[in-house]
């Protein structure tokens, strides 16, 4: 790793090593578990103080890139990039009322419904099956009545998230992970989910996968797009009357 990095660019050394540190991560020179060459060794390739190293390396740990571990053995190994630090930001911007209920369906129907046309495209046979057995446990919790709705959620969200599974797109599987992990506190808040809310919507989530079986990619983005739609609609009635 000698010549993994240069010395730093004096004029804008801090954001200069947190940059090559980032690139070598995203660029795949290092990679996942991979342990970056020790604080003193990286101080002589940076040609940079010690302050201003541990100081990168913290932001680096918080963009999600390293971990950062201790005692022997310890330092900063590379960690494999995930979502999660997006589903956090969309959190805060949420619990600051700077992402509304409304911005959340808008996104929704619009990007879950060509989410479920192209699935539909490139939906194999095994996955009809997992949408099936993923249907399966939602009717379940259907039969148990309103005291599953939690699991029915889950399951509710897990089929979703499927449908972004089967087009293989990292960037709608990633988005619509962080969207259904955070919609949940609305869910929580303004839906009244008992039996018959549950029944209507799993028959919802079966005319979906009964259209994309039969090969109906706008007719089930449709029904994706009406399903997001009405539920939102319950929601903001909730949500209105929680203001009056």
């Amino acid at each position: 790793m000698t010549h993994l990095f240069r010395a730093a660019r004096q004029n804008r050394i801090f954001q200069d090593v947190v940059e090559q540190i980032q690139e070598a991560i995203i660029d795949g020179q290092l990679k996942v578990g991979d342990r970056l060459p020790a604080e003193r060794d990286l101080k002589e390739m940076l040609q940079t103080s010690r302050s201003t190293l541990r100081e990168a390396l913290r932001v680096l740990e918080q963009k999600g890139l390293i971990e950062i571990k201790l005692g022997m053995g310890g330092g900063a190994v590379v960690k494999t990039v995930s979502s999660d630090l997006v589903a956090e930001s969309l959190d805060l911007l949420i619990r600051s009322h700077q992402v509304s209920l409304r911005h959340i369906a808008e996104f929704r129907e619009r990007v879950e419904g060509d989410v479920v046309v192209l699935a539909t495209s490139r939906m194999k046979a095994s996955d009809t099956r997992n949408l099936k057995t993923l249907l399966d446990e939602a009717r379940k919790c259907v039969d148990r009545g309103a005291e599953a709705v939690s699991d029915f959620l889950t399951a509710d969200k897990n089929i979703h998230l499927y449908f972004a599974k089967i087009t293989g797109n990292p960037i709608y599987i990633s988005i619509l992970k962080t969207i259904h992990e955070n919609i949940r506190r609305y869910y929580d808040e303004f839906l009244v989910m008992e039996e018959p809310e549950m029944k209507e919507n799993l028959q919802d989530l079966e005319n979906v996968v009964a259209a994309m079986e039969s090969g109906k990619a706008e007719a089930a983005g449709d029904i994706a797009r009406t399903h997001v739609r009405r539920f939102n609609g319950y929601m903001e009635m909730r949500e209105r009357q929680h203001q009056t």
